[in-house]
């Protein structure tokens, strides 16, 4: 089969490394990369290298760095490979990613595609160039990998369990999706040092067109399973919020490693506070399901505690929860839509853990009274930085096999980008209360 051989393109997000962390069977150990020989570049490097130094499982990248001012004309120009990666400044990326198509390359592409909805359609024109090229793009949407969406995905899906969902209303929405992220943090074992532009939502974006990306796709993936969503006659935006976290200097410069704000950052700083815009909330219809969006962030987390993700699933029969254990670890749980059927909803589930123990060995259902509880196996338990190389391997899979990407995935994309860039126009058009 033919190898994939990368280019990266101005890798500016930590994520950029994140996708080799480790090696990647159908993908070559060069990797051509095409950027600006800055900060955001360098701090990419270093995360390979260190990579590659590691004692346990060491990577073998091979880089072949081509950084000039004039790196995306020479990118154009040579072309040594086959698949871009992106995953940097969050503006400029689907100009890139068109570029890319034009060429007739396959594109990888690490969430947000587009953060405003002034760019909304050019996914739609993407799209239609990538089927005149006949060339693979895809989104990396590592929450799908994450072992409790997974079992809310598998359990929406069993009319037997969950029944069909109900509709709820605007203020008690079906489906609740939440996520809290912490600007402060460690990541591949090393404090992370985040770059100016993330704090400029005309960069970076604000955070439900960033990381909200992730909750769109959930709630498609929950509400529309195994089914296209339009988002012309599918989607309904109802209400949107957006408020600003207030970092002080002193945060601002633990965060990024820099002496001071800087220039680029002045029209966000007030009486010495960064307005970082990094919450957001909004709610819609989603094929008739009412669903509610909300992504927060903080500085830093409390001791030992970590991003987390929060999920409430509304169906006639049971209701399913995502929900952190005071160590932080996430964890699933159901319980019956009328009590009376609660040893009922245990049996089931307790006869579809045993049926799912091939693909999941050890999943097993705990009654607690009111509730069941899902246990988990730690083996089951993958980390964050793990799903990346996990995505890649899908994506090689796709590359190989184009006809066996889901139906569905194409207007799916359509529709999380139209969700999450619709309500950040429809926030920051809010008349003020």
């Amino acid at each position: 089969m033919k190898p994939i051989r990368l280019m990266t393109l101005a890798p500016g997000h930590f994520h950029a490394a994140l996708v080799q962390k480790r090696m990647v069977p159908g993908v070559t150990a060069r990797n051509y990369v095409y950027a600006p020989l800055d900060a955001d570049t360098v701090a990419y490097l270093e995360r390979l290298a260190a990579f590659n130094a590691r004692a346990e499982n060491p990577t073998a990248w091979e880089v072949d760095l081509r950084a000039s001012d004039g790196w995306r004309e020479r990118f154009e120009r040579e072309q040594p490979g086959n698949v871009v990666f992106l995953s940097g400044r969050n503006r400029p990326k689907i100009d890139l990613m068109r570029l890319a198509v034009r060429n007739n390359l396959h594109v990888i592409a690490d969430k947000p595609w587009v953060i405003e909805y002034a760019d909304f359609p050019k996914v739609e024109e993407l799209y239609r160039e990538t089927d005149l090229r006949d060339v693979l793009v895809w989104d990396v949407m590592t929450e799908r990998h994450e072992v409790t969406n997974q079992l809310v995905r598998e359990f929406i899906r069993d009319g037997y369990i969950f029944g069909k969902w109900q509709a709820g209303t605007a203020s008690q929405p079906a489906l609740n999706l939440e996520s809290r992220h912490f600007l402060r943090k460690t990541v591949a074992s090393r404090p992370l040092v985040r770059p100016w532009w993330w704090f400029d939502p005309k960069v970076a974006g604000e955070s439900l067109a960033d990381v909200g990306t992730h909750l769109a796709d959930l709630a498609l993936w929950f509400v529309s399973p195994d089914r296209m969503i339009n988002y012309r006659s599918d989607v309904h935006h109802l209400a949107a919020e957006a408020w600003p976290l207030l970092l002080s200097e002193d945060e601002f410069c633990a965060l990024t490693g820099l002496p001071r704000y800087p220039e680029a950052l002045a029209a966000r700083v007030v009486n010495e506070q960064l307005y970082y815009a990094g919450n957001n909330t909004v709610t819609l219809a989603l094929a008739g399901v009412h669903v509610k969006l909300a992504t927060t962030w903080e500085f830093e987390a409390p001791a030992g505690g970590a991003d987390t993700h929060a999920v409430t699933a509304l169906g006639t029969h049971a209701k399913i929860e995502v929900r952190h254990d005071p160590t932080g670890v996430p964890e699933v749980y159901l319980a019956a839509t009328n009590p009376a059927d609660h040893a009922e909803l245990f049996r089931r589930l307790a006869a579809k853990c045993e049926l799912m123990r091939g693909r999941l060995p050890g999943l097993a259902a705990t009654d607690r009274g009111t509730e069941v509880k899902l246990e988990i196996p730690d083996r089951l338990r993958t980390t964050h930085e793990d799903h990346f190389a996990t995505v890649m391997d899908e994506f090689v899979r796709y590359f190989h096999n184009p006809r066996a990407v889901p139906a569905w995935e194409r207007p799916n994309t359509l529709g999380k980008y139209y969700i999450t860039t619709k309500a950040i126009e429809m926030a920051r058009n809010k008349p003020p209360a």
